[in-house]
């Protein structure tokens, strides 16, 4: 006899399965989780259970699935991914620009591109970006929020940007990164302690400003659940916002930066909790023998959800040269557990990049990926060098194109600078040494004198 009051089982309503974290509790391995497996050479399974403890994380909103987009896994056991930062800027609002960006970045192997746009109506090149990018799309609806319901920062409500999220998940981001671990608590760490360069997230300092001059919590804190809900019926990845990150070294690994990871690894578990998708956000600007130290603390407070940080820096005055800063940290940080590496152009701390900008900052972070890669032992991830090496003991040049992460940029270099020596290069000509041992190894007698 059924229990008195239960629901008969013909009429019970099984939960309706819409996040990559749903079905991977489920015991159902989605086309993206299948994707993602051969891509990284693992077996769907693995990628499953991940998924569904949140140790990796799919960011596919079902809106851009549907638009074809391309699935990318991001977390443990999976190669490093790679972010690229544009959009229009209200100092100089190039959408021609911008689109020469979004080019790059596809062609030369990024797996994200984050719509920074910050200026007017942005919500047409967000839309366009979706439709047209197999790239997972990310975004900061803070940034958008001003112009979006065009009032004074002070004038939002949290309507307002709840409305703002909403509309950036309709429009399909696959990740956006929301500020919700700066609350009051953590403020009050902040302004007790205090910092040299106080906060350098962009979003982290509105939200900030805002709490400063409304006296209310911070809303994505205090209605989080409900920020939960947008994120869960979009299956939007939510990627928690470090808005305490250091901005130089004297403030990496401080009191605020580390009562924030606290909050933010709380909210991790109830993001799980809710079906959504989470990644964590890092530094930022961190001294070399620092680094490691910080990946492991945030996996351990942050339940080892998928890291996402920009490089970090690993000195101050690299200024025109900060690609080169962060591609350091962002080798060591990957290798020590990161898993998704935001670029970082030569432009940083001083003018929106331009296109060469990109392609430069784009390149030094996939170097720094693909070694942290090797180091990982990630499957495969060596395979490309190796087959560099064979082509190189052949002086096949050809072959070493195949082979580069940017095989436009090394192609044009040598062909530039042409050896009179046929197959060496201008660095060594006939003295080149696989040259030379190539022909004793053929039976080649070789004179490198004058008359050679």
């Amino acid at each position: 006899m059924p229990t008195k009051g239960a629901v008969p089982m013909s009429t019970q309503t099984e939960p309706k399965l819409v996040t990559q974290i749903d079905f991977a509790r489920a015991g159902q391995i989605t086309p993206q989780m299948k994707e993602v497996a051969e891509r990284e050479h693992r077996d769907p399974e693995y990628i499953r259970e991940r998924v569904a403890d949140g140790r990796i994380a799919i960011p596919a909103n079902i809106v851009h699935i549907k638009k074809g987009m391309r699935a990318f896994g991001v977390g443990e056991g999976l190669s490093t991914k790679v972010n690229v930062n544009l959009g229009i800027s209200g100092d100089k609002a190039d959408a021609a620009e911008e689109w020469k960006k979004v080019k790059i970045a596809e062609d030369f192997g990024a797996d994200a591109i984050m719509d920074l746009s910050n200026s007017g109506k942005t919500r047409q090149f967000r839309q366009q970006l979706i439709d047209e990018t197999p790239l997972m799309v990310g975004t900061v609806p803070m940034y958008d929020a001003i112009g979006y319901m065009e009032k004074p920062l002070v004038k939002l409500t949290k309507d307002d940007l709840f409305e703002v999220v909403r509309a950036h998940a309709e429009d399909g981001v696959d990740f956006m990164t929301i500020h919700c671990g700066i609350n009051k608590s953590v403020t009050k760490t902040f302004k007790e302690t205090g910092r040299l360069m106080n906060i350098v997230s962009r979003g982290g300092s509105l939200l900030f400003g805002w709490m400063e001059v409304t006296g209310n919590e911070n809303p994505f804190y205090e209605f989080y659940d409900e920020l939960l809900e947008i994120c869960h019926e979009y299956d939007v990845t939510i990627s928690l916002g470090d808005s305490c990150r250091p901005g130089c070294l004297y403030d990496s690994n401080d009191a605020t930066e580390t009562a924030e990871m606290i909050e933010l690894g709380k909210l991790c578990k109830r993001a799980w909790a809710a079906g959504v998708q989470v990644m964590v956000e890092g530094p930022g600007h961190m001294a070399l023998d620092e680094i490691a130290a910080n990946m492991k603390l945030q996996k351990r407070l942050c339940h080892n959800a998928p890291f996402y940080v920009l490089g970090p820096l690993v000195t101050d005055i690299g200024v025109g040269y900060d690609h080169i800063t962060a591609a350091i940290g962002g080798a060591i940080s990957a290798s020590s557990g990161a898993d998704f590496l935001c670029y970082v152009t030569p432009a940083e701390h001083l003018c929106l990049p331009n296109a060469q900008d990109v392609l430069d900052g784009l390149m030094a972070t996939k170097i720094a990926a693909h070694a942290a890669d090797i180091a990982k032992k990630v499957p495969h991830a060596r395979d490309m060098d190796d087959k560099m090496g064979q082509a190189r003991r052949k002086l096949d040049w050809d072959a070493m194109w195949e082979c580069a992460l940017d095989p436009v940029t090394g192609k044009k270099r040598y062909e530039e600078s042409p050896a009179a020596t046929e197959g060496t290069c201008t660095m060594c000509g006939k003295m080149c040494a696989v040259r030379t041992v190539n022909k004793i190894f053929e039976g080649t007698t070789i004179d490198l004198g004058m008359e050679d």
